[in-house]
């Protein structure tokens, strides 16, 4: 069985990372496909109601979050890094840098002419969890795409001066996210970039070196697989409950997303820093399992 799982639709852009991720590092996992939508009845029973992706499991550890599950792949499988020189750590404010509006300009460019008809479960999902109406989304399209072209300019800028990748002769975690924003468009589009990329030849060079990743060596997997894979092992816990946070170790807690309504998980806090946060769960599928989240982007309050 692989020693690493990976939980994930194939349409998902944020998977799109991590599957880069595991193909830069040639790595085999596992591979568990979930539903687009909710509810993803399999996934929660390992998340505790988690119910984005990707998630990536060793064992009883699962990693929620593109951020978790890359410093996850980096802890358990260093070579070759995902933050290599000279930016190193850099490559992580580039990796952010795409959250927020940047990746709302780059769906409204690859989803704006999506029609509600055929896709009425889709829309109703993302109007339930993210407040994604389809015709104020529809309308502001145009707005969005232009602002994603401005962003595909700067990108050819940075890659203007000869430059492999964006942070030097070698990928990194910030050139797969960013990849990830071009590959949306191609998946939405029937492969298609020469209208965005007619007009730049650097970041036209750059997409096909990252074409070339690949994703590794995935073994499609169960959903029941999975779950037994993390009810036969231990999970992991690395790190404190910072002082001064306002939170105890052992303390039950929840932890949600800021900008959706999906439902908080439930645990009992094992780590809490300014980068990380772990939560204890236990039910009788699993056995006990350990729910990895980055800091940024959680919201954590007492239960």
């Amino acid at each position: 069985m692989a020693s690493l799982i990976l939980h994930h639709f194939p349409s998902s852009p944020w998977s799109e990372v991590l599957r880069l991720a595991l193909g830069l590092k040639g790595l085999d996992y596992g591979s568990v496909e979930v539903p687009s939508i909710c509810p993803k009845p399999q996934l929660e029973v390992l998340t505790g109601g988690y119910v984005r992706t990707p998630v990536l499991q060793s064992g009883a550890d699962l990693f929620c979050g593109t951020s978790a599950a890359i410093d996850a792949l980096e802890t358990l499988h260093p070579d070759p890094s995902l933050f290599p020189p000279p930016l190193r750590q850099g490559h992580r404010l580039l990796a952010q840098a795409v959250q927020g509006a940047v990746f709302t300009w780059a769906a409204g460019a690859a989803m704006g002419d999506l029609p509600t008809q055929g896709f009425e479960a889709f829309w109703a999902d993302r109007e339930r969890r993210f407040g994604m109406k389809p015709d104020a989304f529809r309308a502001l399209a145009p707005h969005l795409a232009a602002q994603f072209a401005g962003h595909l300019a700067n990108l050819e800028a940075a890659l203007a001066d000869g430059r492999a990748f964006l942070g030097g002769d070698t990928p990194g975690h910030g050139d797969l996210a960013h990849y990830q924003l071009l590959w949306f468009q191609k998946a939405r589009h029937g492969g298609d970039l020469a209208p965005l990329l007619a007009d730049r030849p650097h970041l036209g060079a750059w997409v096909l070196r990252m074409d070339d990743i690949g994703h590794g060596n995935p073994m499609p997997m169960s959903a029941e697989a999975a779950i037994a894979a993390a009810s036969g092992a231990e999970p992991t816990v690395r790190g404190i409950v910072a002082p001064g946070s306002g939170f105890e170790a052992g303390q039950t807690v929840l932890v949600s997303q800021e900008g959706s309504t999906d439902p908080a998980v439930e645990g009992r806090l094992a780590v809490l820093t300014d980068r990380r946060i772990t939560l204890l769960r236990d039910r009788p599928e699993t056995g006990p399992v350990a729910l990895h989240f980055p800091r940024l982007g959680q919201i954590v309050r007492p239960a």
